[in-house]
């Protein structure tokens, strides 16, 4: 079964993201920030990532950028999902490593096609 891990602080969206990320098949774990976010990877890596932007503690590109420079931080297909929708945002996570990028908010199929064409 793949994993998912969802790194967002409001709890309402990390539980919204686990129902749509289970009936998608997915194992989900959850973190609050970025440093929660990084100590799970530490201890297993998950096939893909739903990442928020704005967090306390460390933020989703900060997040990003100490993941790409993980052993192994290359693999987890990660999906920024955020408010923040300019182009400016958009380029810099791409930049960082994201492979797709989800405005909020977003229903089940917004969520399969991006983990699809991410290659999931």
């Amino acid at each position: 079964m793949k994993t998912c891990l969802v790194i967002d602080d409001s709890r309402v969206i990390r539980k919204v993201a686990r129902r749509i990320l289970e009936d998608l098949g997915y194992e989900v774990a959850e973190a609050a920030d970025g440093a929660e976010g990084m100590a799970w990877c530490g201890a297993e890596m998950p096939d893909a990532i739903l990442l928020d932007w704005n967090m306390p503690v460390m933020t989703g590109i900060e997040f990003l950028r100490r993941l790409r420079a993980e052993p192994g931080g290359d693999k987890p297909v990660v999906v920024f999902c955020t408010v923040e929708n300019d182009l400016a945002h958009i380029q810099e996570a791409l930049d960082a490593g994201a492979d797709e990028y989800i405005m909020k908010p977003f229903d089940g199929d917004i969520v399969m096609g991006k983990l699809v064409e991410a290659g999931l």
